[in-house]
């Protein structure tokens, strides 16, 4: 059975950065695309950031410039490298992937930023 597992949430300063990852186990097959979601209280989830196995980006408008997503296709993980955090990039932070015509998901990881 697919299972996404993330890592590296945290409390961090306003200015700060943490760097997420999320790691696929159960397939011998890499994910086609992974990407990022978050959920702050009360709110959607939106898009933080997706990347294909050939390693295009998308980012959401609020995280361009500041988050950086990458992955390492033997590894079956991908990386978010969060930079400049504001607290209104507070959120759980889920990772995802797409495996054939299956979407999987992590259970997420709490960032939370703040004085």
């Amino acid at each position: 059975q697919v299972q996404l597992v993330e890592s590296g949430g945290g409390l961090v300063q306003p200015g700060g950065s943490l760097r997420l990852s999320c790691a696929a186990s159960g397939t011998n097959f890499y994910m086609n695309i992974m990407g990022w979601y978050r959920q702050a209280p009360g709110k959607q989830r939106e898009s933080v950031a997706t990347i294909t196995t050939g390693g295009s980006t998308n980012y959401g408008n609020s995280v361009k410039d500041r988050f950086t997503i990458s992955r390492d296709n033997v590894k079956n993980t991908v990386y978010l490298q969060m930079n400049s955090l504001k607290p209104e990039d507070t959120a759980v932070y889920y990772c995802t992937g797409r495996l054939g015509n299956n979407n999987y998901w992590g259970q997420g990881t709490q960032v939370t930023v703040s004085l």
